[in-house]
């Protein structure tokens, strides 16, 4: 069975960081320049598998576009050579999966249809190739440890002493196997490609087994359909802008210590690497001129392919695996070419604040950030973000800094749409409350995800309905007099509950998760058309995923009702809200959902609550609308 694998390193020049290279892979950071990293893609007989690992951020002179965007911009390429394609991402941390991580530390948890909550590299995946992957597609030290122990306890190794080698790398290798043959695209049969993400750094411990199993695994399948691609930074140091190469010289060398050696060289760089450059990279690191290829700045992610695609990578993939038979010799990128000219050519601005708690690091909230920006396409705007943090809004922070609170409204005021994303925990709650007001009385477009639509009901409950210091569930005070917190909370009314069904207990994978339906409404109490029955262009149920422990409280759905808050999107029961909004006569565009649309957005395929936003913030909406037949 012929195999393909590609290994991408990107190692980082420790000149840049002064320390040591060999203390350059000590650790991460999301705040500084990144360590060596390894990405691979292998390749059978009508099956491509990528396996890569993971990429800490750019410099700060770099756009950021992480390994996720590279490998998927290599599957983009690949796809437009006729090869339908999958993808996996192997995390070598000890969590069964990334959804207790902080999104400081980890950035965004990314949501599956099946209620993964994975890495954020899998949502680039899903977006770049239009997939639906599986928890499956996502292989962490955890699940692969859990795995071989439950083997063990079974019987299943038949006495034998349990180890590492060869237990552990057999079970990453057969894993790999395994889902790289689940369909993924919505058409029966195996893929033609799988992509592999391996996240971590060469020269770590916890990623060590992985690369073992990288190593033996090229000779399960045969060196000769094992390809090695190799990424690396060229940082262009000193006044005159010399492009330095020890970094890339150092990091083959790292590459090789493991058993693994590549064939095609891609630079990082800031600028587009010499010919000279290429030509001495190629000497000292075992590699023909024609496969060093460059990797640089580009106005956005959606040239990366092309990029790619102007080099012949694809060119090279085909001969060096034979495929002759099954892949076009050229892609077809035209369409993904006037994708990301456009993008570039747009002259109207569109001003949206993130209003969140997460705000110090943009991955936290990166598929919002997609979202806005396949709306802002459709919508043929340029998009800018204006980033607020939820406690510069709040009194304290009048009181403690008043030039700070002066500035985050003067945002406020300033944008021409507001997105309250999700999140967890009674920090800046106050100041998504407060920003709703503010929306809401002044008819700015809003659109509330999961926390933020049910800070949208609190705020209609306490400013609308006269229910002061009303709250969700999750926020309320702790009892004072030293009594039980449980047993204060159910004397209390709030405005959003615990759901009963969720275990308090156990915080890892217990929340409401992954894919569920919810009917929408399409005419409301009075007859007339509802804002989300028009977004969703007539559906009457829509799938989207979930991410959330708490719910709008059903005893106060009658009241909001009757006060102009309209739900008009419920589940399969009729008695969980998940969509909420205020007539268009009375605010142009207040639109809550308890689900998060942003994780089905697509380049080409933009969310509709997000699309809706864009168009009324930029004064598109009724036109849309009309020509939609919807007005």
């Amino acid at each position: 069975m012929p195999w393909f694998t590609i290994q991408i390193l990107f190692p980082q020049a420790a000149k840049l960081l002064s320390i040591p290279l060999s203390l350059a892979s000590t650790t991460l950071s999301l705040q500084r320049i990144p360590w060596d990293t390894i990405t691979a893609l292998t390749f059978f007989p009508f099956l491509f598998l990528a396996i890569c690992l993971s990429y800490p951020s750019l410099p700060p002179s770099f756009p950021y576009y992480t390994q996720g965007i590279t490998i998927s911009s290599i599957g983009r390429l690949l796809k437009q050579s006729g090869l339908r394609v999958t993808s996996i991402k192997i995390d070598p941390y000890l969590n069964t999966d990334a959804g207790t991580m902080s999104p400081f530390e980890h950035g965004e948890v990314f949501v599956l249809n099946d209620g993964g909550e994975v890495d954020l590299d899998l949502g680039n995946y899903e977006r770049f190739l239009s997939l639906t992957l599986s928890k499956h597609h996502n292989i962490t030290t955890g699940k692969v440890y859990n795995e071989v122990i439950l083997r063990e306890r079974r019987g299943d190794y038949l006495g034998k002493t349990v180890q590492v080698v060869p237990h552990v790398t057999d079970e990453i290798q057969n894993w790999i196997e395994r889902v790289a043959f689940l369909p993924v695209d919505g058409s029966e049969g195996p893929p033609d490609v799988c992509l592999v993400e391996v996240g971590g750094t060469v020269g770590d411990i916890e990623s060590s087994v992985f690369l073992e199993a990288l190593r033996q695994f090229q000779f399960r399948v045969g060196r000769e359909n094992f390809c090695l691609l190799f990424v690396s930074l060229v940082p262009v140091l000193g006044s005159v802008g010399e492009q330095k190469t020890k970094p890339t010289q150092h990091g083959v060398k790292e590459l090789r210590t493991v058993g693994l050696s590549p064939d095609v060289i891609i630079c990082r760089s800031s600028n587009r690497v010499e010919l000279s450059t290429r030509e001495k990279i190629s000497v000292f690191c075992h590699c023909p001129p024609s496969h060093v290829l460059s990797v640089h700045d580009v106005s956005n992610i959606y040239h990366v392919p092309i990029i790619l695609a102007e080099q012949n990578l694809h060119g090279l993939l085909r001969k060096h695996l034979q495929l002759e038979a099954v892949m076009t010799p050229e892609p077809d990128l035209a369409r993904w070419t006037e994708l990301a000219t456009s993008v570039d050519l747009f002259t109207e601005e569109v001003k949206i604040a993130i209003v969140g708690k997460y705000t110090g690091l943009s991955d936290s909230y990166l598929s919002v950030l997609k979202a806005l920006k396949h709306a802002s396409i459709a919508g043929k705007r340029a998009l800018e973000i204006c980033w607020v943090e939820a406690s510069d809004l709040e009194e304290e922070t009048e009181k403690g800094d008043k030039e700070k609170w002066l500035a985050a409204w003067k945002v406020i005021e300033e944008v021409d749409g507001i997105v309250v994303p999700g999140g967890f925990g009674t920090r800046g709650v106050e100041g998504k409350i407060l920003t709703v007001e503010y929306a809401r009385k002044r008819g700015k477009p809003i659109l509330g995800v999961c926390l933020g639509m049910q800070v949208m009901v609190i705020e209609h409950c306490r400013n609308v309905l006269g229910m002061k210091g009303i709250n969700s569930e999750e926020f309320a005070a702790k009892a004072e007099d030293g009594g039980k917190e449980g047993e204060q909370q159910q004397k209390q009314l709030h405005a959003v509950v615990f759901m009963p069904e969720i275990n308090q207990a156990v915080m890892g994978g217990t929340m409401r998760l992954g894919a569920r339906p919810t009917h929408v409404s399409l005419r409301n109490a009075k007859k007339e058309l509802t804002l989300a029955g028009q977004l969703y262009k007539g559906s009457e149920e829509v799938w989207e995923r979930h991410r959330h422990r708490y719910e709008v409280n059903p005893e106060l759905v009658g009241s909001l009702e009757e006060a102009g808050l309209h739900f008009v999107g419920k589940d399969e029961t009729k008695t969980r809200m998940e969509i909420v909004e205020l007539d268009r006569g009375v605010h142009p565009f207040f639109f809550g959902t308890q689900y998060h649309p942003e994780f089905q957005s697509r380049p080409l395929e933009p969310s509709p609550p997000f699309l809706g936003l864009i168009l009324a913030a930029s004064g598109q909406l009724p036109e849309y609308l009309k020509a939609a037949g919807a007005n």
